[in-house]
């Protein structure tokens, strides 16, 4: 009886903690089909008339298309670099365990807990002549994404018996081979983890696009709600209905692969 009233009492903290989290994006997409008026008082209740027309105009003046491309331009060639840099670091951090390995490894680690300094990264892409290109960005990404794959994947690589190793270097595999033939294809599970939480942080991005990209035509989908906010005048329910369309992709992506997320994330998690 008392083992039961804990676990009903579990449900509703559990039902409870997830209507907090629903419940701004319940008011997020309620209000996007709100007029001007009503939609600035940020209101919880249903719209008194439907207006679909919010839709319309983020799709006939925030250059949607352009910024779901830069969007997909830069979350794709991130997921690339991120996926290969890591997979190809936790390999070489893991299977040679010595103390230059672990210093290295402790670096990644600090990359965890040490934020990002925009000013000196604008600074230094202004140095090396790339400051506002699509390279930059996603160097930037890389580099800060790469440590939290580094640690997810050199905890799963520990699973991985070594004797796989010494079987195909008995074969003839060199290094590379060993890598790319044996190593890379047990990864799959944890390099779609990676690629879910690359995509989604690229995705959701407000500062780094912002600080370091000039050129607006290779602004990314979140900077375009700024066509639609003002100082003196700003249509809310318009912006609403742009970050309804925003966050759409993400979300359809994340409730398609969470079953990888969480497989991912507790196989990363076991020290071997």
């Amino acid at each position: 009886m008392r083992q039961g009233g804990k676990k009903l009492a579990l449900h509703l903290f559990v039902l409870l903690g997830a209507l907090v989290i629903l419940i701004p994006f319940y008011m997020i997409l309620v209000n996007s089909f709100k007029g001007v008026r009503e939609s600035a008082l940020f209101g919880m209740g249903l719209p008194s008339e439907w207006l679909f027309s919010n839709y319309e105009k983020v799709f006939e003046q925030g250059n949607i298309l352009r910024g779901f491309k830069n969007s997909f331009l830069l979350a794709g060639l991130t997921v690339f670099c991120v996926n290969l840099f890591a997979s190809m670091a936790a390999f070489v951090i893991q299977r040679r365990d010595d103390r230059l390995m672990r210093g290295l490894y402790l670096t990644f680690i600090i990359g965890l807990i040490v934020p990002v300094s925009i000013v000196p990264t604008i600074r230094l892409m202004d140095i090396l002549g790339v400051k506002g290109t699509y390279f930059s960005m996603v160097m930037y990404y890389t580099a800060v994404l790469l440590p939290f794959s580094v640690f997810l994947l050199v905890g799963f690589m520990k699973q991985i018996p070594r004797e796989l190793d010494e079987a195909a270097q008995i074969e003839g595999a060199g290094f590379f081979r060993l890598y790319a033939r044996i190593i890379l294809p047990l990864l799959i599970t944890v390099l779609v983890t990676v690629s879910i939480v690359v995509i989604v942080s690229v995705w959701n991005d407000f500062f780094g696009p912002f600080y370091l990209v000039t050129d607006s035509t290779k602004w990314t989908i979140v900077l375009q709600i700024f066509n639609f906010v003002s100082l003196y005048n700003t249509n809310w329910g318009v912006v609403f209905a742009f970050m309804v369309i925003v966050v759409l992709p993400v979300m359809l992506v994340y409730l398609l692969l969470q079953r990888y997320i969480i497989d991912g994330l507790t196989a990363g998690s076991v020290k071997g």
